[in-house]
């Protein structure tokens, strides 16, 4: 996975040159914490992802074992999976508490149970949905928001469907295939190539 959500000013992730491109993808099951020390001694620069936590969990959980993290892991990121846009805000915050450097929302998950729960993938036929989540969650706090999505989903599998579900007002916009000057509020030094 490559990230390059530092800002004109190199903040964001906390890593600058190339070795803020690298970050390795939040995993179920696999990337907890001591999943993430071994990619640190790996990767000593590479942006790390917790698994995902559902925002309700994170708010009505045990924080330590969900939230709890080394200070060696930095920078790691917080990936929280749900659907309503004040319990999203209200997780994020309790993340960036916790010292999470961003926080990632899970529009990807394929699951059939993460679905039925309306969250993961199933998302990306709500873009107006996943715009509100995010608006909510970047006005609760400082840190980098990004999502993690895929190219599609179900029935929408073509190209121009993810761009059209990217180029939502919140800011979504598709991280490869950019160039060009600075349209958006997408914490890129290069923008989302689209012309202001």
């Amino acid at each position: 996975m490559l990230d390059d959500s530092a800002d004109q000013e190199g903040r964001a992730t906390g890593l600058q040159g190339p070795a803020a491109r690298l970050s390795v993808a939040p995993m179920m099951d696999w990337t907890d914490r001591h999943c993430r020390a071994f990619h640190r001694v790996l990767a000593p620069g590479a942006l790390l992802y917790t698994e995902m936590v559902h925002a309700q969990a994170v708010i009505h959980g045990d924080r330590e074992r969900l939230l709890g993290f080394d200070a060696s892991e930095h920078p790691v990121a917080l990936q929280l999976g749900g659907s309503a846009p004040d319990l999203l805000a209200q997780a994020a915050r309790i993340g960036t508490d916790w010292g999470y450097d961003q926080v990632n929302l899970n529009v990807g998950c394929p699951s059939d149970r993460v679905q039925a729960g309306r969250f993961g993938a199933c998302l990306m036929k709500e873009p107006p949905l996943v715009a509100e989540c995010i608006a909510a969650m970047r006005a609760a706090v400082a840190v980098p928001v990004t999502v993690k999505c895929r190219l599609g989903v179900d029935e929408q599998e073509d190209y121009e469907a993810f761009l059209a579900f990217s180029r939502r007002p919140s800011g979504l916009l598709p991280k490869p295939n950019r160039s060009g000057g600075r349209c958006c509020s997408w914490p890129s030094r290069r923008g989302c190539g689209r012309e202001s």
